[in-house]
């Protein structure tokens, strides 16, 4: 039972929740006022997210775990640009003026909680299933066309990687090239944000 519960180290780090690019897209427009479960409701009438367990408390437990975790991640993402408050009831985007003074507390336990995925009481498969699923629904939103796939060697050539890239590699380059091409971004820009999501499709298995 426990190895069903317990996700690989391996896991833990590198899989990306899709949810950070949403939620960015939501408090670049509206920077404050949210809650999680207002956050969430809000992400579920866009069509990010969907019924999670036909309990209604596990539902709702599920809803918030992802939220949280997408939360915690796209702080560290945009730290030191941005701070990004992460409080269950008060989550604030803040501008670089707004960073002094505040720090990434890695020892804080409600943090180490939910970055861990086996807390959303799943094994690897399902939570890999499910993260899944929500990333083909974000591709479509950003305009993703069947036939239009890359392959590996292009997607690290757009990355510009090479072949000896770890995982934490393109993961970090990921993140970097997004928030510099994410569309809500100054000086954004849709379609090649939309192609650096097709690379990362391909680099992020």
């Amino acid at each position: 039972m426990q190895e069903q519960t317990n996700l690989a180290s391996t896991f833990q780090t590198y899989m990306e929740n899709p949810l950070l690019w949403p939620i960015l897209e939501v408090l670049r427009k509206q920077p404050s006022g949210w809650k999680v479960h207002t956050l969430a409701a809000h992400l579920g009438e866009q069509g990010f997210i969907y019924e999670l367990d036909p309990l209604p408390e596990k539902d709702l437990f599920k809803r918030n775990f992802l939220i949280m975790n997408a939360l915690y991640q796209l702080q560290e993402t945009l730290y030191p640009d941005n701070w990004l408050q992460v409080e269950a009831m008060d989550i604030v985007l803040m501008s670089s003026h707004a960073c002094a003074g505040h720090t990434i507390d890695v020892d804080d336990p409600l943090r180490e909680y939910y970055v861990q995925w086996q807390n959303y009481e799943a094994n690897e498969g399902e939570v890999k299933r499910l993260l899944n699923e929500f990333w083909t629904r974000y591709r479509r939103f950003v305009g993703h066309h069947e036939g239009d796939d890359i392959d590996r060697n292009k997607a690290l050539q757009l990355f510009e990687l090479d072949q000896h890239a770890t995982a934490a590699d393109i993961r970090k380059r990921w993140r970097r090239l997004a928030l510099r091409w994410h569309p809500d971004r100054d000086n954004g820009n849709a379609e090649r944000f939309r192609i650096l999501c097709e690379a990362w499709n391909v680099l992020r298995h």
